[in-house]
């Protein structure tokens, strides 16, 4: 059986943010983490670092590679964290930017490793293609964070 699993490029600290991906969504573990051979010359003096963390996060393969500068982390690429209630959103938004993360739009942010991030809640896509959706739309369009009940109101035509 063919699976999809995700791998994204860091320039360091994969095991610290390993760490906090994992601890913020239960059934989350870090599986494997492999390291750059001692005796081997890697640019960057790369010699005994981390070179991947292999985890799953909420049921998904993921591995993190200390690739170096190359290929830095961009907003094109996000993990979306769908979750039941705006509790689950405040908490994962807060822990998320807590060390300097940043603020994005309509439910993005980047977190303090350059990952962009994307916290919804489970009925995003009923509320997105609802009768109102056009308000919907608009209201998410105001909003970094997102507030289920505004887009709630939005959908629900008040």
């Amino acid at each position: 059986m063919t699976r999809v699993a995700t791998s994204l490029w860091f320039d360091g600290g994969i095991e610290e943010a390993a760490a906090l991906y994992v601890s913020l969504m239960p059934g989350s573990e870090i599986l494997h983490t492999s390291r750059y051979p001692d005796d081997a010359a890697f640019p960057g003096d790369m010699a005994g670092q981390a070179l991947t963390v292999d985890m799953t996060i909420g049921g998904h393969s993921v591995t993190l590679l200390n690739g170096g500068p190359a290929f830095p982390l961009t907003e094109a690429v996000s993990l979306v964290l769908e979750v039941e209630g705006q509790a689950e959103i405040d908490r994962l938004w807060d822990a998320l930017l807590e060390g300097g993360g940043r603020e994005s739009q309509c439910g993005w942010l980047v977190d303090r490793f350059g990952l962009s991030w994307q916290i919804v809640p489970t009925a995003m896509g009923q509320l997105m293609s609802g009768p109102n959706a056009g308000a919907v739309t608009a209201a998410l369009m105001t909003m970094a964070k997102i507030d289920v009940g505004e887009l709630e109101r939005a959908s629900a035509g008040s």
